[in-house]
């Protein structure tokens, strides 16, 4: 696999908007190099016969069953609001909308 240049790198940063300096250049080539080799060992060993995962672990449901706790009536929900009409919350009118 060929080395990633400090001039690739310097064009995919120019083309991302992003102002690297030569330092920054220098350390970004040896890092996307190596990242690059990497993804090509794993390549090397992903083939035909090896299952796709997406997890290395068999995952499962870890939430609660989802059961009807108690409940606020409406008297209880509206106790606390500002303003109410008796049945629901009164709210301003938002972007000139009148109902």
């Amino acid at each position: 696999m060929p080395d990633i240049t400090s001039e690739q790198v310097a064009h995919l940063a120019s083309l991302a908007r992003i102002a690297l300096t030569p330092d920054e250049i220098a350390k970004l080539t040896g890092e996307l190099s190596l990242i690059v080799d990497s993804v090509a060992r794993v390549a090397e060993v992903a083939t035909d016969d090896v299952p796709a995962t997406s997890h290395p672990i068999p995952l499962q449901n870890v939430f609660r069953p989802d059961v009807v706790g108690e409940t606020l009536t409406q008297e209880q929900a509206l106790s606390g609001a500002p303003d109410s009409d008796g049945s629901r919350f009164r709210v301003t009118a938002i972007l000139g909308e009148e109902q």
